[in-house]
């Protein structure tokens, strides 16, 4: 198969992948309850501000979650520089068509679909707040899940945007806890032992 039969038939997948999830969504779009969660998640994950007073709220528990409320907020605004200005720059991906009148008022950015903001900042906070939080690891991940999904269901972003969103975010995350352990290693024979 020729490169671009190969890259035409990986983009069609794409689109089929993307249509199949929006078809899903597009059975709950117009149901007030629904429609609130999703436009409400979506408003609260701008520029990733949940996830820093969610960080403060963790902050006030003790020195531990203290640095780890620090670490959030600046994993946060590491990721949302290296998505927005970084990778989102280098695709131009335009936005899902809204034919309809939005039920409730939406901000709608000028920045490239690809990868979804929300899903990156949301996955990057989850992965960093749950290191060292065992008992609200689960919420972290769920409030992250719901807002990087209301991007989907507000159609401001396709499936595959959010998909790659929560990978990227993923990552990021994992880096940040392995660049900046809330926990120095622990000390034998007087000298700092060093991680793996």
């Amino acid at each position: 198969m020729s490169a671009s039969r190969e890259t035409t038939a990986r983009s069609g997948a794409v689109q089929r992948f993307d249509e199949a999830v929006d078809g899903l969504f597009e059975r709950w779009r117009g149901h007030r309850a629904v429609d609130r969660l999703f436009y409400g998640a979506s408003a609260v994950g701008d520029h990733g501000m949940v996830w820093v007073m969610l960080g403060a709220l963790r902050g006030l528990r003790g020195d531990l979650h203290w640095r780890a409320a620090v670490r959030v907020a600046l994993g946060v605004g590491i990721e949302s520089i290296l998505v927005n200005a970084g990778i989102k720059s280098l695709f131009r991906r335009r936005r899902p068509v809204v034919e309809a009148e939005r039920p409730l008022p939406l901000r709608t950015p000028l920045t490239s679909s690809f990868p979804s903001g929300h899903a990156t900042s949301a996955f990057c906070a989850a992965t960093l707040l749950a290191d060292g939080d065992p008992g609200l690891a689960p919420l972290y991940y769920a409030a992250a899940t719901v807002v990087a999904l209301s991007r989907i269901h507000v159609k401001i972003h396709h499936a595959s945007d959010v998909a790659a969103g929560i990978a990227i975010g993923m990552a990021l995350g994992r880096a940040g806890r392995h660049l900046a352990p809330l926990e120095p290693p622990p000390v034998r024979n007087g000298r700092r032992r060093r991680r793996r």
